[in-house]
């Protein structure tokens, strides 16, 4: 959580959502070796796209996205914070499996050529629905949580399920269509195709937070109102 001097803004976190729809390049969630509040771990898929979705992210998970030493300018993951982060995560993992959602690339345990260190198996998780620990509550790691929708509507409601709302991110081959969308999502920013602007007014709906940092909005929560009545 952050507080700043007497004014305040309140972060908790998110659980980031990415719809793709068309042909447009999703990404993958691994920002910071998806230690970040604004990671896209859930990647919303339109049914029958799937599995040209599953395929490039196992592909570029595997060419994009190497594990190591996070002083060598090759890596893209690096380890966890800490030991119990390492193994909060391994649980997490676990924990999709038990509860039947299926592994495409990665899994439990260290990467290969780092039985040292608290490095995670870049994971994605296919077959997963809302309602499983996955996709609900913040890893804080690198593990990303595939869920497929029928249509626009079924997209925005498995997006707003979450009791977050902090990041989101719409890719389409169509602006429009992905300007729809994002005026329909419960978050307190929302990525357009990749679009950033780091100055843009930053704090989420629901349980990620309250109050805004940055812009005029962030200046708000150091002012003092005074209501002068005669």
């Amino acid at each position: 959580m952050q507080d700043r001097g007497e004014g305040w803004a309140r972060g908790r976190g998110g659980r980031g959502q990415r719809l793709r729809r068309g042909r447009a390049d999703h990404g993958v969630g691994f920002v910071n070796s998806g230690q970040a509040c604004t990671a896209g771990t859930r990647i919303l898929v339109q049914e029958n796209q799937l599995d040209d979705v599953l395929a490039l992210i196992a592909r570029k998970v595997a060419t994009d996205h190497p594990v190591g030493d996070p002083r060598d300018p090759a890596t893209r993951i690096g380890p966890m914070v800490s030991q119990r982060q390492w193994e909060r995560v391994q649980s997490y993992i676990h924990r999709g499996l038990a509860e039947g959602a299926r592994i495409v690339v990665g899994g439990p345990g260290r990467p290969d050529g780092l039985p040292d260190g608290y490095y995670v198996r870049p994971t994605v998780f296919a077959d997963v629905t809302n309602d499983m620990t996955i996709a609900r509550e913040e890893i804080f790691g690198p593990v990303l949580s595939v869920i497929t929708y029928r249509d626009e509507d079924h997209a925005v409601e498995i997006a707003n399920d979450t009791t977050y709302g902090l990041h989101a991110y719409v890719f389409s081959g169509d602006p429009a269509r992905a300007r729809r969308v994002a005026s329909r999502l419960e978050a307190g920013r929302v990525s357009v195709n990749g679009g950033y602007e780091p100055l843009s007014p930053f704090g989420g709906f629901k349980q990620s937070g309250l109050g805004r940092e940055y812009g005029s909005f962030g200046l708000e929560g150091f002012l003092e109102p005074r209501s002068v009545m005669r």
